[in-house]
């Protein structure tokens, strides 16, 4: 038993905490079952990790190079607040974890391998469970599983006598949560891709779905019948029409508001703070930080176009022979390569202006818990949405709904990180999900004890089954056969009329 642990560790350390060698191996696996020649095989792996690393590199570049704005608000104003933030929400469980409930942190490395199990066996029976998507990204599963572990444990302390009970019941909600929540995404992402052939593992599938939904019943349609034009359809008169080049659009947006911020914060706390070397102009370096989203948001979708292709065409492989019409769930941000670029700042700035009103108004309101932003929540769950409410609803959508969307996740957060105790360690995961659904689900497992578990249990897995019964003609074949599928929608479009 010993060596099985060893051999875990090895691989959750190495692979499955690390997604772009996750990726890699799921395109060798693929491959291999496609029965591709070794130096295909060298070849797709190769380009996958790097496209992964690359995209890597656009993420890490958004979230560093924003610290100085993120920071400064927080310093500037004495906020002695908790950060949303999945890093400090997984640093906070680590840090508070035994003390409050006398439970290792090493227990939710366990339940990530179970959950991640469970994910795949459901995947397996999709002909029964019509669960087709399967979660691939490690990091986030690290992030999920410290939360779900501490959330559940404060949901359901009777299941603290027993560490096989507790193991089992998480495990089976946090894998129902991830294979539902994925499969969510397949329609949405299948239609803003054109057929793609993947759909988002991340911390906002739910809000996803819940938002594209909305963004065509509320906004997809004018009165005359005609179709909402889109960000990219907006043809925008004289000197705005700069505005319709993605690069110079996101730049002179940054430079607006973040710029805005820089100036206020000044050069003394910049300067004091390391973040602008003594001597340097401010001018110069606003630009230069401003302009740099606009690059490290270039650098993601070079990442995004390198690695998708491998991994969704190895993927067949596995679909074919493993895991019966299924799809790859992935990074939030693939989706930045697809759909109007626009969105991405777009989204962002208004679930940002949503995220900074609902800090004011806890602090107007003296709520016990305080809420700084974290760059990955307000960044990657609202441009994320902001893309798909623009694919249905057009730019009103892309507007309205990431701002709503930014009102719910200090909300929520707020709410719930102070019940279970978590604000008190200095963070909480903070994105969409993870402020709406899991709240709701906490709730329900602790007011209903053991009755609860089975109405969280029961919920998910009837969420796909009606999604099935919505759409039994093409419910398989999105995935299996995209032309086909949309074939199939069109003679329902015409037998409709």
């Amino acid at each position: 038993m010993e060596i099985l642990m060893k051999i875990w560790e090895y691989f959750a350390t190495n692979i499955l905490q690390q997604p772009a060698f996750m990726i890699g191996l799921i395109v060798v696996i693929g491959y291999v079952l496609l029965r591709k020649p070794w130096y295909d095989v060298l070849a797709g792996a190769i380009k996958a990790i790097v496209g992964y690393f690359i995209l890597a590199v656009g993420s890490n570049g958004l979230v560093t190079n924003f610290r100085p704005v993120l920071s400064g608000l927080k310093d500037r104003f004495n906020l002695d607040a908790m950060v949303i933030d999945p890093y400090f929400g997984q640093n906070a469980v680590t840090a508070g974890v035994e003390e409050v409930f006398g439970k290792g942190f090493g227990q939710a490395m366990i339940l990530l391998l179970i959950a991640f199990i469970v994910n795949i066996l459901l995947v397996r029976f999709s002909k029964y469970t019509k669960m087709r998507a399967l979660f691939t990204t490690g990091h986030v599963q690290v992030q999920q599983a410290a939360i779900a572990y501490w959330l559940i444990m404060f949901a359901c302390p009777f299941l603290l006598k027993s560490d096989i009970e507790m193991i089992i019941v998480m495990a089976l909600v946090l894998g129902l949560y991830w294979a539902v929540g994925a499969n969510l995404t397949i329609k949405p992402c299948q239609e803003v891709t054109d057929g793609a052939g993947f759909c988002l593992a991340h911390q906002q599938m739910f809000g996803v779905a819940l938002n594209y939904w909305l963004a065509e019943k509320l906004f997809g349609k004018k009165k005359n019948g005609k179709e909402v034009k889109k960000i990219d359809d907006i043809e925008l008169p004289g000197f705005m029409s700069i505005f319709n080049e993605n690069m110079v659009c996101t730049s002179i947006l940054m430079l607006i508001f973040f710029g805005t911020i820089l100036v206020v914060l000044g050069r003394d706390y910049l300067t004091e703070n390391g973040f602008l070397q003594e001597g340097a102009s401010m001018v110069f370096y606003v630009i230069q930080t401003c302009l740099y989203f606009a690059v490290y948001l270039a650098i993601l979708q070079l990442g995004v176009r390198t690695f998708v292709t491998e991994l969704t065409a190895s993927f067949q492989g596995i679909a074919d022979r493993l895991l019966p019409g299924s799809i790859p769930g992935v990074d939030c941000a693939v989706i930045f390569g697809f759909g109007s670029a626009n969105a991405v700042p777009l989204g962002f700035l208004a679930g940002f202006a949503g995220q900074i009103i609902a800090i004011v108004a806890l602090i107007v309101l003296k709520s016990p818990v305080l809420v700084i932003c974290g760059f990955v929540p307000v960044f990657f769950d609202n441009a994320t949405i902001g893309i798909f409410a623009n694919e249905k609803g057009g730019i009103k959508a892309a507007l309205i709904l990431p701002f709503i969307s930014g009102l719910c996740q200090v909300f929520g957060s707020a709410l719930i990180a102070g019940w279970v105790g978590m604000a008190a360690y200095g963070g909480y995961i903070g994105m969409w999900d993870w402020a709406v659904v899991w709240p709701v689900m906490t709730g329900v497992m602790k007011f209903l004890s053991y009755a609860g578990i089975v109405v969280v249990v029961i919920a998910l897995a009837v969420i796909p089954q009606i999604q099935y019964r919505l759409d039994k003609e093409g419910y398989f074949k999105m995935t299996e056969d995209y032309e086909e599928y949309k074939e199939i929608k069109a003679r329902q479009k015409s037998a409709a009329k």
